[in-house]
């Protein structure tokens, strides 16, 4: 892959950008301390904007690597605050696979949003940085992520019992996937 770091991108609605130390109040209120946004995920809710801060000092001292891929969700028509966050969160350099994962605000389910940052997301790391499979996973007991899977034409691969582990515990894991020849070809 020709790694070139977090770069911005721009789609019709939204702007994906790095995050910068003055995003912590919007991460912490818009979706790092909700519960309900956190129940799937693999990290649990914030208590504190304390706790957003240090993990925001992480990623914007990861941007100096040119194989960190990081995006904070900025809704044009919202100003500059990010609503939510799509990050590669796992890489296999010899096979040229990217795992991305994702979160948004709650009061931002259910708009396309995701759907539209993970497309935008996966052109870019299919084109510019030569990803060959990209691939993304869900707890089955949240559907809704599978289906922004499925909007972006990812193929549905199977699922891993007792897998994976979240804020709910051990959990199973529904992998989704599109690989490059697919979508050059049209075939997905």
């Amino acid at each position: 892959m020709k790694h070139c770091g977090t770069q911005q991108l721009e789609t019709k609605r939204l702007i994906l950008r790095r995050y910068v130390h003055g995003d912590v109040a919007a991460m912490y209120q818009n979706w790092a301390s909700d519960e309900a946004v956190t129940k799937f995920l693999t990290w649990p809710a914030h208590t504190s904007p304390e706790i957003s801060g240090r993990v925001i000092d992480s990623w914007v001292n990861a941007y100096s690597d040119e194989n960190y891929y990081h995006w904070a969700i900025v809704l044009k028509e919202h100003g500059d605050e990010p609503i939510g966050d799509i990050a590669v969160v796992n890489m296999k350099e010899e096979i040229s696979m990217m795992h991305i994962g994702y979160c948004i605000g709650r009061a931002w389910w259910h708009q396309g949003i995701v759907a539209e940052a993970l497309k935008e997301v996966m052109d870019f790391l299919f084109d510019e940085v030569g990803a060959n499979r990209i691939e993304a996973r869900h707890d089955p007991r949240n559907p809704n992520s599978g289906k922004v899977m499925e909007k972006c034409r990812m193929k549905y691969e199977g699922t891993l019992r007792s897998a994976g582990r979240n804020n709910q515990g051990i959990c199973d894991e529904c992998y989704y996937a599109l690989l490059k020849a697919e979508r050059s070809a049209g075939i997905a």
